[in-house]
């Protein structure tokens, strides 16, 4: 089947399921850590990086998988990352240790990494200009539907089934995609010849991998040293020069590079970049301590958790296309900004309204403000970004936007999960202090060391389930004492949930800053050629 021949609305379906599997794996692990935590017998930093690897190696290879498309024809290139992410999700369920699991993350990452940017490519390719808005609406819908929904089908299946099915759930779903790609998606072949900068991979993922590897494990070796001499700065430090090396590269790459640095001589193109970095980021590691908070602390169940958070996701995802049709009347900055200012008041007023007693059905007016600023991100942001790129760099130009968005989700979940961690054991070691007050003096101390002790072994917040009794404890001091250690481990969670949802909020604001260099493009009709002769011409809906 070539273009002319496709339905684009249905070839899009058919990749907007597959993509819609792609981000419902970054957010539906959330809902899945205080379990995990237990099944797995680990802690906080180990399911962190079972987010993280997943984030890092979807990144990292995107804009390689960018240029497959562009030589192998994205279809195909689409269907491979197809079966590797569902081979890999089977492979996830079955993991029996959280080591496993990372391993099988990493891989359905890279399967995620070969589709991600000929979706992109397709709509670009499938649509002209001037209709392109309803397009990047339904993607946009998509997007932020499963970004959001993530954590309410999660908690069906981790309350019913076990934390293995978020992953099982993938597969018949990969094997629906799988099917529909093959029958209504055009094998569209760009028949670009490009070069392979192999260099500026090496550079970029190692680099990103130091940065990310140093950030996140920072708190786990306090911040001193982790093998052979070498510290968790010097790790970071060696990620910032390779990436630095990397730009170099790309500056002086004779042949083809990685990443063309011309392209962001394009405002719009820079712009709605960093926009999407930002967005990556807070979309990420807004989750982790919301989650926790939201079933540690005020004692939801997981399915109850997800069901907290199912109006924001249904109304992100109904408000998206009506965004991405009026971006095509209207200038579509404005959509992004205020999208992003209701995002970072919704967390706002979480974090204000955050207290051990409140009731999580409190939250929601709060959790529907994000929603409704999630819905109106995606789709205007993508359509600025994309539709002043030339053609010929659309491939190229998709790779990188996703990579963006990809990179501000590793650096969220890596700088929110240490952030949480170091509050989470700072917090919970001063509310033992104050609490160990209400003891008997002999008590006070071992009363607080205790706590504190099981905080920081177990990852500040672990498998454990909070800190072993004091022995020889007479019966009224002992429930006393198990009450006040209740408290103190709520109050502790509630005070590092609060005081990390303020990272996500401050590089919101950095977004809106970004957005706010957006221009409006005007789409230029498509031209109409009176013989069409290649697969290339865009179909009309």
């Amino acid at each position: 089947m070539n273009a002319r021949q496709a339905n684009p609305w249905a070839a899009l379906s058919a990749l907007c399921l597959g993509f819609f599997m792609i981000l419902l794996d970054t957010t539906i692990v959330s809902i899945a850590v205080p379990n995990m935590l237990s099944k797995l017998n680990t802690g906080l930093n180990s399911v962190v990086w079972v987010i993280s690897v997943y984030l890092l190696t979807y990144a990292v290879p995107m804009l390689f998988t960018s240029r497959l498309g562009d030589r192998f024809g994205p279809k195909r290139v689409f269907l491979a990352g197809l079966i590797v992410f569902t081979g890999a999700s089977l492979w996830c369920g079955l993991s029996g240790s959280v080591e496993m699991l990372i391993a099988a993350r990493a891989v359905q990452g890279l399967g995620a990494a070969l589709m991600t940017p000929q979706t992109l490519a397709f709509i670009t390719h499938l649509f002209p200009p001037a209709k392109r808005g309803p397009a990047m609406g339904a993607w946009g819908g998509v997007a932020g539907l499963a970004t959001i929904a993530g954590p309410l089908l999660g908690g069906v299946l981790v309350d019913h089934l076990g934390w293995e099915w978020i992953f099982f759930v993938n597969v018949p779903i990969g094997v629906i995609a799988i099917v529909l790609t093959v029958l209504l998606v055009p094998d569209w072949q760009p028949k670009n010849s490009h070069a392979f900068d192999f260099i500026g991979i090496f550079l970029s993922a190692a680099g990103l991998f130091c940065v990310v590897f140093g950030v996140q494990n920072g708190q786990q070796y306090d911040w001193g040293t982790v093998f052979a001499g070498i510290t968790v700065f010097e790790f970071i430090g060696a990620g910032v020069v390779l990436l630095v090396a990397f730009v170099l590269w790309q500056k002086y790459n004779r042949r083809e590079p990685l990443v063309p640095l011309g392209v962001f001589a394009n405002r719009n193109f820079s712009a709605g970049t960093l926009t999407a970095t930002t967005v990556g980021f807070t979309m990420t590691g807004m989750f982790l301590p919301l989650i926790i908070y939201i079933q540690t602390v005020l004692g939801l169940s997981p399915t109850l958790a997800g069901a907290l958070t199912a109006p924001m996701s249904l109304l992100s995802g109904v408000i998206a296309p009506f965004v991405g049709r009026a971006s095509d009347r209207i200038n579509g900055k404005y959509l992004v900004m205020g999208g992003l200012s209701l995002l970072a008041l919704g967390i706002g007023i979480i974090a204000v309204q955050a207290r051990p007693d409140t009731s999580p059905w409190a939250l929601i007016p709060a959790l529907l403000v994000c929603g409704l600023g999630i819905g109106c991100i995606f789709s205007p942001m993508s359509n600025l970004t994309m539709a002043s790129v030339q053609p010929k760099l659309a491939g190229t130009a998709s790779g990188i936007f996703n990579t963006a968005r990809q990179v501000g989700g590793v650096l969220g979940s890596a700088a929110i999960g240490v952030l949480l961690q170091a509050r989470i054991s700072a917090s919970i070691a001063d509310e033992a202090t104050t609490a160990a007050a209400q003891l008997p003096e002999q008590y006070r101390q071992p009363f607080a060391d205790g706590i504190a002790h099981a905080a920081a072994s177990t990852g500040e917040f672990g498998s454990s389930g909070g800190p072993a009794p004091i022995p020889g404890l007479p019966a009224d001091i002992a429930a006393q004492a198990g009450r006040l250690a209740s408290e103190a481990v709520h109050n502790g969670l509630t005070d590092a949930a609060r005081a990390t949802l303020i990272l996500p909020i401050a590089v919101l604001i950095l977004g809106v800053l970004s957005a706010s260099f957006l221009r409006r493009v005007t789409p230029r009709p498509a031209p109409t050629p009176t013989t069409p002769t290649t697969s290339e011409t865009p179909v009309t809906a």
